[in-house]
């Protein structure tokens, strides 16, 4: 029973916005639990936040958003940068995800992909792989800590 709650917490942690899989890993890997099964679950969490996000906002927008004005120009003033956003669409969602900082995960990636109007299908692979790189750092980092104490 005690595993089942940590695997819980583990994934509550990891679809958390705040702290995603930068705090589930260590957490996972300081509760005993394998530290492969907690990177697989982490991974798989914190990527398919972006499903909800993504479309979220499009739904909100469409429904919503869209009434006022200001939203409108917002938009239209990124859309005249579209040929930086095409050219480091992919790329830069991915660094912005594998560089494992505060506010730089899936959530905030999934909001930019939507407001730059990035294809949801390459927003999704730049923030999956972003998610992959960020929890392979994680996961060294912790067990590096873990291995010096």
């Amino acid at each position: 029973m005690d595993d089942f709650f940590n695997v819980l917490m583990v994934i509550f942690l990891s679809i958390f916005p705040i702290s995603e899989l930068r705090g589930a890993i260590p957490l996972g890997i300081s509760l005993g639990l394998s530290p492969i099964f907690v990177f697989l679950i982490s991974i798989f969490f914190n990527s398919i936040i972006f499903f909800p996000i993504y479309f979220g906002l499009e739904l909100l927008y469409e429904r919503f958003f869209c009434r006022f004005s200001f939203v409108r120009k917002i938009l239209k003033k990124i859309e005249k940068k579209r040929d930086v956003i095409d050219k480091y669409g992919f790329l830069g969602l991915f660094l912005f995800v594998a560089i494992p900082a505060p506010f730089t995960g899936a959530y905030t990636a999934s909001a930019l992909g939507w407001l730059l109007g990035l294809d949801w299908k390459k927003s999704f692979l730049a923030i999956a792989f972003g998610v992959i790189t960020a929890g392979i750092i994680v996961s060294a980092f912790t067990l590096g800590l873990l291995k010096l104490f």
